[in-house]
């Protein structure tokens, strides 16, 4: 399909997570946090793996203490992707991971305390080219904004970011990004909205303890999805009570959806009905499940009866319409008849040679170029 994605990005400054670019002309960075125990470092190393092949691209890891520090300096020597160190109140374990490799500091510089504490921190990311983000959250506001506001609002977010910030512009660091976050979506998109205008950091946004996998999906998408409509966001994070990895794959079908990136299959599939030639539900648990690892952007339809298949089969690369017998599109011709036995171990058949075959001419028009 054409439709040209009407979607205009907020203009942000570009700052560095280890090679990976956030803010600018970047594509949206999609983000996860290891839920192990920084300690077991094995585990830790597992979980960053398991993410980083779901399509993760940067991952943080809670440091709460100088023994988890040592840990991720272990962790860091073991994978490849940008990993941010989540900090909290003291200032040393800040300075111990950047000199362990740390590729971004979450810290909240008023917790950390006096500001030599907060510059000592600066000047370590200044030193590493470390950026920093500044991570604001309804549920840990000031004791003063909360007294201010009665509780916690978009314009008592506002406020606390707006207070870190200005530590940070005192020291003349601008290479921060920054989450304002609540597990509120009204609340977290009026905050967002509202400091857009006011800095030119790029913007990490997140609906904070969304909840399970099926509630959190959809309140993360509604949220996250409002603000990525007004072109607001350079890097998320759903955040599930679930595997980081089902964190990944939501957050990779929010932007797909979007149309802001594009990495695997987009299927488009009926919900089924009485007039399907086959199961469309079970073909589709089968398959998604087969072609996880395929990476190629590809649009690819199954659709269980002649009512709308064709119409969507000749759409997309890749195209199933039920019928007697059913029948696939290959950019948007009449391709092959499939019968309901091996109807999965088929249509695995073809998707990957349609990826194939669509990574060849990419290649080529790369070398053409």
């Amino acid at each position: 399909m054409h439709f040209v994605n009407p979607i205009q990005r907020r203009v942000s400054r570009k700052i560095w997570v280890g090679d990976v670019a956030v803010g600018g002309d970047a594509p949206i960075a999609i983000q996860t946090m290891t839920n192990t125990e920084t300690t077991d470092v094995a585990a830790t190393v597992a979980q960053i793996q398991r993410v980083q092949e779901a399509g993760a691209d940067i991952v943080r890891v809670s440091v709460p203490s100088m023994d988890a520090a040592e840990a991720f300096g272990k962790i860091r020597q073991q994978v490849t992707i940008p990993l941010v160190a989540d900090i909290h109140f003291d200032y040393k374990i800040a300075l111990r991971v950047a000199e362990l490799g740390v590729d971004c500091l979450r810290i909240n510089p008023g917790n950390i305390g006096r500001e030599d504490r907060v510059r000592a921190v600066v000047d370590a990311a200044r030193h590493h080219g470390i950026p920093i983000r500044i991570g604001v959250n309804a549920g840990s506001l000031e004791k003063d904004l909360q007294k201010k506001y009665g509780e916690p609002t978009p314009d008592a977010l506002v406020e606390s970011a707006m207070r870190h910030i200005d530590i940070l512009d005192r020291l003349n660091f601008p290479d921060f990004k920054l989450s304002l976050k609540a597990s509120d979506i009204f609340m977290t998109v009026a905050a967002y909205r509202k400091i857009a205008s006011q800095i030119e950091q790029p913007l990490h946004l997140g609906i904070t303890e969304a909840g399970g996998l099926r509630s959190g999906t959809v309140k993360s998408s509604i949220g996250l999805g409002l603000l990525l409509w007004d072109g607001i966001g350079d890097t998320v994070r759903v955040s599930l009570a679930a595997d980081p990895v089902e964190e990944v794959k939501v957050g990779w079908d929010m932007l797909k959806s979007l149309k802001l990136r594009s990495r695997g299959i987009n299927f488009i599939a009926c919900p089924s009905c009485s007039r399907q030639n086959f199961d469309v539900i079970k073909t589709m648990n089968e398959l998604e499940q087969r072609v996880e690892d395929i990476r190629t952007p590809m649009d690819v339809a199954v659709i269980g009866c002649v009512v709308n298949g064709p119409g969507e089969a000749k759409e997309v690369d890749l195209g199933l319409t039920g019928g007697q017998p059913n029948l696939v599109y290959i950019d948007g011709k009449p391709a092959e008849k499939l019968s309901n036995d091996h109807l999965v171990d088929d249509l695995e058949r073809l998707i990957r040679q349609r990826a194939a075959d669509l990574d060849a001419q990419r290649q080529n028009v790369i070398v053409s170029d």
